[in-house]
């Protein structure tokens, strides 16, 4: 543990994932004194690189690209000073993600729509998917503001307000069924081809849901205008970079760092919240505690069991976790050759022909099976920044969404899954994925010098909010979303323990790496008191 001597700040920070350093640095930035607390011995969360495979070899072992925290209201407040801490970005303006089927059909994005839509078959696909990008663009803000606001607040009744300003009754109701639809009955509805399906569909893994899921049918057109505005960005050097830009503000703004300290317990008095207990020391916060953790942990075990409301408490004891995930990285001694030369230049690749097969691997993962051919996601971060392999070689970002947590049984029957996540079944789930990259790559076992497996059981014991392998913080299925996150009865960021505030993947706006919790929370606690307000309102200019 680290950090001044004194043991009273304004507000205590619980948990240095994305949301965790927004809050603390923004907080600090306004002139707040604040203590981060970290479980861990370093910050970060799922933010980590690792030479993982062999030496030279720079893998970003967890989360790696950065698209929502670019796109995000945090980026503005913050960007300039993690900029000056050493923060850089790279990115391409071309080619920026595809899609290849086991039968070698392909769909591809470009940064620019136009581009992407000349792929298309059908004319009026181009259309409709162009239209679908601008009717977003023209209520950007209203969906955004959504999307990233405290909804059960007055200020949510604004965008609403503007989208039903901006859209007419006709157009708020399709907005409200979009929400109601899943990724593949909106491409269905909109779309005589298959490229849009095949494009996006397996893009809802990375917001927690799968093709069938309400819901889906919002977060296409939010995904994919979000890709072309705002690309791919990667940091260079490493994600972990990103993490020692936000250290260096900190540090600046003299914020306590407390590492290898997991809080034991939040204090409260009268009702209030007045600090945490870490690693056997007292921290106690003036103002407030900000809490990254899952509901589980909150409801059920940080806090005194008289100060949590029954129906919440026996809410957070059900909180569902979504499906598990698994990385793989992959150290190879040149670029691979892929059959279709069109993949060769493109960062991220998902191995999938659509909403049909990644449809199948979520729901054999949902009945606890190894899917049998599992939806892969093939990321290449070396093309937009090659100090991450040495010279002449390449590597592979490999991330795997539709895991079973528990494995009772292979889909292929193939693996003995009896043990559980056993090196044994890791190693052998890893050969089943770089087979199916094989089909594309015929060159990939010649050129494979070395692989290294995080299992599920590894997410969890590293970051124990992703409870069952699941690193988005709970299932983002409709009823457990929104304005139900992250439980039905404690919606909103402020608890009903006075200065206690929930932050994290696991409340809205959910997971990635957009810090919007974070930063929403550090808005609300530094906007004006009413009193202040009444000053500001009536002091001359």
């Amino acid at each position: 543990m680290s950090g001044s001597e004194s043991d009273t700040v304004d507000a205590v920070v619980v948990g240095s994932g994305v949301n965790g350093l927004v809050a603390a640095a923004e907080l600090a930035r306004a002139g707040w004194s604040v203590a981060l607390v970290e479980r861990n011995d370093r910050l970060g969360g799922f933010i980590a690189t690792e030479e993982r495979t062999l030496p030279g070899y720079r893998h970003d072992t967890y989360s790696s690209w950065h698209p929502l925290f670019v796109a995000g209201a945090a980026y503005p407040e913050l960007g300039g000073d993690l900029h000056r801490h050493g923060l850089e970005y790279r990115n391409s303006d071309g080619w920026a993600i595809a899609s290849v089927a086991d039968d070698g059909r392909v769909a591809r994005a470009h940064r620019d729509p136009e581009q992407t839509v000349a792929e298309f078959a059908h004319e009026a696909d181009r259309g409709a998917y162009l239209g679908a990008l601008q009717r977003f663009l023209d209520n950007a803000g209203a969906i955004g503001g959504l999307l990233g606001s405290e909804l059960h607040s007055p200020g949510a009744l604004r965008h609403v307000g503007h989208l039903v300003h901006g859209s007419g009754r006709a157009g708020t109701e399709q907005w409200l069924r979009d929400l109601a639809s899943s990724g593949r009955a909106w491409t269905r509805r909109h779309f005589e081809g298959t490229e849009v399906d095949q494009l996006w569909a397996p893009w809802l893994l990375h917001a927690g849901l799968s093709p069938d899921h309400a819901s889906g049918g919002l977060m296409v057109p939010v995904l994919a205008a979000t890709l072309h505005g705002f690309g791919l960005p990667v940091v260079a050097g490493g994600a972990g970079a990103f993490v020692a830009a936000f250290e260096g503000l900190l540090a600046e703004h003299g914020v306590q760092v407390h590492t290898g300290a997991p809080v034991e317990r939040i204090l409260t008095e009268d009702g209030r919240a007045v600090g945490v207990v870490a690693a056997g020391r007292t921290i106690r916060a003036r103002r407030a505690v900000l809490a990254s953790v899952s509901p589980g942990a909150l409801y059920g075990g940080l806090l005194p069991a008289a100060d949590v409301p029954a129906a919440v408490r026996e809410q957070a004891a059900t909180h569902r976790p979504g499906r598990a995930a698994m990385m793989l990285h992959v150290a190879l001694s040149a670029p691979l050759t892929w059959t279709d030369s069109r993949l060769s230049d493109i960062p991220l690749i998902h191995l999938s022909d659509g909403a049909a097969g990644t449809s199948i691997a979520c729901a054999e993962a949902e009945a606890g099976l190894l899917p049998r051919h599992p939806t892969v996601v093939v990321g290449r971060q070396y093309l937009l920044d090659p100090t991450r392999v040495p010279a002449g070689a390449a590597s592979l970002w490999i991330q795997l969404q539709e895991v079973p947590y528990a494995p009772v049984g292979d889909a292929a029957g193939e693996l003995d899954t009896a043990g559980g996540w056993t090196e044994q079944l890791a190693k052998g789930y890893a050969a089943r994925v770089l087979d199916r990259i094989t089909l594309h790559t015929p060159d990939l076992p010649a050129k494979l010098l070395a692989t290294d497996v995080v299992t599920p059981a590894d997410l969890e014991a590293h970051n124990p909010n992703a409870e069952h392998g699941d690193p988005y913080g709970g299932a983002a299925e409709l009823d457990q979303n929104f304005w139900w996150r992250p439980l039905p009865g404690a919606g909103s960021h402020r608890t009903a323990i006075a200065g206690l505030w929930h932050i994290g993947a696991a409340t809205h706006p959910g997971a990635g790496l957009g810090g919007g919790s974070g930063h929403l929370v550090a808005q609300r606690l530094l906007e004006p008191t009413g009193l202040a307000r009444l000053l500001r309102a009536v002091t001359p200019k």
